[in-house]
């Protein structure tokens, strides 16, 4: 099992059992101050190490790990639509619902907040048809994604735990509605690492305007070490706030700093060799050094042709800074990165409880071309097949009315997205029942979606823990919620490490 002793991440070899944790930091001479100066001073070769993964509290490393066995994909991008995105406007097509629009639903169904009293069901304002050769249904409101149906594999029959967008938007990054627990991102890039030493194993691109409902927990370590929290990267104005310092200083007073600061630093290591916040802290520092010429590169997207740009919708006030994001991600991937979170827009954009039709088609007009146009680009490149894509969001709608023109929350059913990385394309999974309200053929948990991506990538869900408060802690937690695997969705048989 992969854990977070010293084994976990240096499995070839560590430091003698005699020799201290400060003796082995001072002979590797792989500190702070060699590596940032090393790049800030442009000397060449001497980036590619990093300090030994057993120099960490907690064998904390982000170089490149094997996974357990051969994978489909080494990256992962998320296109996270908070708020509850509905599944019988966009996805999963309901003729009882429309037949039987208005009509007092036979059973109570539960709904989260007053303005569902009624229990009338309220058909969809939209129309649906079949696109491409697999016939998958989409709604008028995505014709950039029915465009590459035959691309995706859409899950019809995913439901969550709760029906609160904080608990279900826990469920969905980390396998469970408790707080404090590591997202999908952070178990990645703790199992796997990075290719691509000077920017970060996870990246995390989110509307410059604002944070979502979720905020910071959507891409938090958790109780993994702090070093594979996502790190955010800005689509407007310097891509890494504080990479560069505000008054230009000459090389020898940058060295003189840096010199000084290793020290302190060292110090105070040397005061809490427990503490990962501060582990991390320092090679974030040695990681700044390194991005302050390879995050501008990879970032900016201006050089991109006119065409790239267009097929983003960058040309477009609704979709350019969304657009731009999805962008961005390729680029990160491309350049190595392991795992990309891209959140929707600003707020509770898919948070429909009145004027669906209205809301529903502005969030739609923002992030339908941008999802296509970055699945279209990573296949043109030769990408897709190696990197897992996946659109969702926590919850789906009911199919009773919300204050007369809205839908409420809805745990027990939801439908989302995948692309690449060996899931099945053109492939729809699972259905709903006749009305949408409930996930009723192949049900699909978030566990289970969670176990699946992590299959893709080469890991055993069960293998990759994390020794917390005397148990071995894993991202889908098995023996409790039973996840497994969805064989179904992929295009090769369920490995077993």
């Amino acid at each position: 099992m992969l854990t977070s002793t010293d084994d976990a991440h240096d499995w070839k070899s560590k430091p003698p059992a005699d020799t201290s944790r400060r003796q082995f930091l001072h002979e590797s001479s792989l500190g702070f101050g060699s590596l940032a100066l090393s790049y800030l001073l442009a000397s060449e070769g001497l980036l590619a190490s990093e300090r030994a993964s057993a120099s960490s509290p907690e064998g904390a490393s982000l170089r490149s790990r094997p996974p357990h066995f051969p994978a489909q994909a080494d990256a992962v991008i998320v296109l996270l639509q908070n708020g509850g995105p509905s599944q019988m406007d966009l996805f999963d097509p309901k003729p009882e619902l429309a037949k039987r629009d208005g009509q007092k639903h036979s059973e109570r169904i539960e709904s989260f907040q007053p303005g569902g009293e009624s229990n009338a069901l309220m058909a969809s304002p939209f129309t649906f048809s079949r696109h491409g050769q697999s016939g998958m249904d989409f709604s008028e409101l995505l014709p950039h994604m029915a465009s590459i149906a035959d691309d995706l594999c859409l899950v019809r029959s995913m439901f969550s735990d709760n029906n609160n967008h904080p608990q279900a938007l826990r469920c969905v990054n980390t396998g469970k509605i408790f707080p404090g627990r590591p997202t999908l991102g952070a178990w990645v890039s703790y199992a796997l690492g990075t290719e691509n030493q000077n920017l970060p194993a996870y990246v995390v691109l989110r509307d410059p305007d604002g944070y979502n409902s979720g905020g910071t927990m959507a891409w938090d370590n958790g109780w993994l070490p702090a070093l594979y929290r996502g790190t955010e990267f800005q689509s407007k104005g310097a891509p890494v706030l504080n990479l560069h310092p505000a008054v230009a200083v000459s090389d020898a007073a940058r060295r003189n700093d840096l010199d000084l600061l290793a020290k302190l630093n060292e110090e105070h290591r040397k005061q809490y060799p427990q503490e990962s916040d501060l582990e991390a802290r320092i090679r974030n520092y040695e990681l700044a050094a390194r991005m302050q010429l390879a995050a501008g590169q990879v970032l900016d997207v201006s050089g991109e042709p006119e065409a790239i740009q267009k097929l983003y919708g960058l040309d477009r006030p609704a979709s350019a800074d969304y657009g731009k994001r999805c962008l961005m991600a390729r680029r990160l991937v491309e350049s190595g990165v392991r795992f990309v979170l891209v959140t929707a827009p600003a707020g509770m954009p898919w948070d429909n409880h009145s004027n669906l039709k209205r809301d529903i088609e502005q969030i739609t007009a923002k992030v339908d071309q941008p999802a296509a146009a970055l699945i279209k680009d990573l296949k043109s490149r030769g990408l897709l097949d190696s990197t897992i894509v996946l659109w969702t969001g926590e919850f789906g709608r009911l199919p009773i009315s919300q204050h007369s023109n809205g839908r409420d929350h809805n745990q027990h059913a939801f439908s989302l997205l995948l692309a690449g990385g060996g899931f099945k394309a053109g492939y729809v999974h699972g259905a709903t029942d006749e009305l949408g309200y409930r996930a009723a053929e192949h049900r699909t948990s978030c566990p289970d979606l969670l176990a699946t991506i992590l299959h893709q990538l080469g890991l055993d869900h069960q293998q990759v823990g994390h020794l917390h408060h005397g148990r071995t802690e894993t991202l889908t937690d098995a023996a409790v919620t039973g996840a497994r695997v969805v064989g179904e969705i992929l295009t090769t048989p369920v490995r077993i490490a």
